[in-house]
């Protein structure tokens, strides 16, 4: 089966007495024509990249532009103080996707996921679970699955990428493939999975991507956290048996139509939005006269 539907992904578990990662499993297996145990060491090699990322971070370094480095390391130091406004958990959780997207700005290895300007999302919400001891390296990786039958769906019927449709595309989709990821890891089941991506989509429904001089920095970083945190209350949402009164896939194609009608400025052009603010200007007229 190809996966061109969240419901289809339903319905195939709910035939084959599956669970929702399962079914993903089963189509990569299919696709790629691998088994079980070469699909998951290869998704097992993901989680360990993203784990990684966050382990080689010192916070000592910053992209080329000087807008980006050390911000993580900022928020680890404000939440070992103890004045924090957000729980252990959350405050993690900011300080990973900070970290993680700082290491994509200063041009170190992370994962895309789905894309390298929203590679904080996922690892965020996953990586403090993990350390606490919550889920082992397994559960993480089915968990994966999730995120990656998410991921596929909506890059089918809409679009990941900023320049196709805003960062609703890019930090969108990652916030829903973690609010599903989360939900699954805590026993959801197909549908809550699916009311957890489908709020998490729809409450960054119409974001635009406006790359201050056209980098992957400002305000690219930042919403890695908003996306995150968005996905840890929609997976709560969800697990408390709050639903999307809108399906999921409608939802999906609803954020495909909007970055579709999106002006061509707020497509990853740097042409609108922050990037065309004074500050934005500054910062991209000093970059291309560097390059001169």
């Amino acid at each position: 089966m190809a996966l061109d539907s969240m419901q289809e992904i339903f319905d195939a578990a709910a035939a084959g007495n599956k669970k929702f990662w399962q079914v993903v499993l089963d189509t990569d297996m299919e696709q790629r024509e691998v088994t079980a145990e070469q699909s998951m060491e290869k998704m097992r090699a993901s989680w360990r990249a993203m784990l990684e990322a966050d382990d080689l971070y010192s916070g000592d370094r910053h992209s080329a532009s000087g807008l980006v480095g050390g911000d993580g390391k900022k928020m680890r130091s404000y939440a070992a103080a103890g004045a924090t406004l957000s729980g252990e958990y959350l405050t993690e959780v900011i300080a990973t996707a900070l970290c993680t997207g700082e290491s994509n700005a200063c041009m170190r290895k992370i994962v895309a996921a789905p894309t390298a300007g929203a590679c904080g999302v996922l690892p965020a919400v996953l990586i403090p679970l993990y350390r606490r001891g919550d889920f082992d390296e397994d559960a993480i990786v089915r968990g994966l699955y999730v995120a990656a039958g998410i991921g596929a769906v909506v890059g089918y019927r809409a679009c990941i990428a900023g320049a196709s449709g805003g960062c609703q595309a890019e930090i969108g989709t990652a916030s829903a493939m973690a609010a599903g990821t989360l939900t699954a890891l805590r026993g959801g089941t197909c549908a809550q999975i699916g009311h957890a991506a489908a709020m998490a989509l729809k409450n960054l429904l119409g974001l635009i991507c406006d790359p201050v001089a056209g980098l992957v920095e400002v305000p690219c970083v930042k919403r890695n956290v908003i996306g995150a945190v968005n996905a840890v209350s929609c997976a709560d949402m969800a697990m408390a048996g709050i639903v999307s009164h809108i399906p999921v896939d409608q939802v999906i194609d609803c954020m495909g139509a909007v970055g579709r009608r999106m002006p061509v400025e707020f497509r990853e052009t740097a042409l609108g939005g922050l990037a065309d603010t004074p500050f934005g200007r500054e910062v991209k007229e000093r970059m291309w006269s560097n390059k001169a």
